[in-house]
């Protein structure tokens, strides 16, 4: 692809933006941007990465790919305002949370269609990506779009249905990674230490549980038991998480997002 065009210039964008430029998968000569109406945040991105501001839309007749980055609730506005000026043969890659790919087509015409689900972390190339594609995507794009997901992380292809869930889990994700966090800093001074200390402790250890589970080699449940020693401290913690049904705290997060992403897809 020699020019990419992000329609909406918010947080995921710049995400994917800064993961692509520094991976070396897309190069700052070839990513435009654009947005409703705030200027100084498309100057912000040129300045920090180089990046190309989109003169005008006519432009996007250039293009081969946009990715709509937007609000959800600005999309169709922000749809319809482009579709004139695209190519048939420009495809479109949708970052919005829950717009399905038929209301894509419907406000942007017959053109290869991909929704991905991805999430910040896409800032360091770590991010977790879901995707999927309308049968106007031949295998070129599909392997391209593939390699370009990831460039910023690890990405699964789903039925699109599935993206719900999807956005529930590893899109909204790190915000709940981010919540636990603070909530573990809060508690750090009833138990006499400096939050500066547990944030230093707890990010390592939330980064090597993860790196153990990537191994593989044994499931979740295998290496919990390992670490909880009967009658020892890490059995008082656990009991107190099952107290305060955990499990089901978490199961009602990913049901509240998941129907959210539903809402989002009808309109709502």
């Amino acid at each position: 692809m020699e020019k990419i065009a992000f329609i909406g210039a918010g947080a995921m964008a710049e995400a994917i933006i800064k993961g692509w430029i520094d991976k070396g998968c897309v190069a700052q000569e070839q990513i435009y941007i654009t947005n409703k109406c705030e200027q100084e945040r498309l100057e912000e991105l040129k300045e920090k990465y180089g990046v190309h501001i989109l003169p005008n839309k006519e432009m996007l007749s250039e293009v081969d790919c946009i990715i709509l980055a937007t609000k959800p609730k600005d999309a169709k506005e922000a749809m319809a305002s482009i579709a004139p000026f695209l190519s048939s043969h420009t495809a479109a890659f949708s970052v919005l949370a829950g717009i399905p790919i038929a209301t894509i087509r419907e406000s942007l015409g017959d053109r290869p269609i991909a929704r991905i689900m991805p999430n910040t972390s896409a800032t360091i190339g770590m991010s977790a990506s879901g995707v999927t594609f309308n049968a106007l995507v031949d295998e070129e794009l599909r392997a391209n779009c593939l390699k370009m997901l990831e460039a910023i992380g690890t990405v699964v292809e789903v039925e699109e249905e599935q993206l719900h869930a999807v956005t529930a889990f590893s899109g909204s994700g790190p915000a709940y990674i981010y919540y636990l966090l603070e909530a573990f800093e809060q508690v750090a001074e009833e138990v006499g230490l400096q939050q500066d200390v547990v944030r230093s402790l707890m990010v390592q250890t939330l980064a090597g549980a993860a790196a153990m589970v990537q191994t593989g080699n044994e499931e979740p449940a295998v290496l919990r038991h390992k670490v909880t020693s009967p009658g020892g401290t890490t059995e008082a913690g656990i009991r107190a998480l099952e107290q305060h049904e955990l499990a089901a705290t978490i199961a009602a997060c990913v049901k509240s997002a998941t129907a959210r992403s539903r809402e989002l897809a009808k309109g709502i």
